[in-house]
């Protein structure tokens, strides 16, 4: 019975740092396609390209600026990082909802 709970939690266990960008190490593409959210400080976040929890802090675009390379260039903005499911949190809300 505790073998069928383990792989669920290694389903939904997210990972402590994550990447939008395919280049970077912390890019997960099966995991990006399940669909992750982000709350910071409390607030959803739509526009994070990058988040590291045990640090404390994610990634986002400085308005249209871009770096010499051409990409966008990224402030980090420290503060209380939650990532989640964007499935699962649904399916919470539904369930409160009923």
């Amino acid at each position: 019975m505790t073998d069928d709970k383990k792989p669920d939690e290694k389903k939904s266990a997210l990972p402590d740092r994550l990447s939008l960008d395919p280049s970077s190490p912390h890019f997960d593409q099966p995991l990006l396609e399940r669909g992750v959210g982000i709350r910071f400080n409390g607030q959803e976040k739509t526009n994070v390209e990058e988040y590291c929890v045990s640090e404390g802090w994610i990634k986002v675009a400085a308005g249209r600026s871009l770096d010499r390379n051409g990409r966008p260039m990224m402030l980090t903005l420290k503060g209380k990082v939650e990532p989640y499911f964007e499935d699962e949190e649904k399916g919470r809300g539904e369930n409160a909802e009923a």
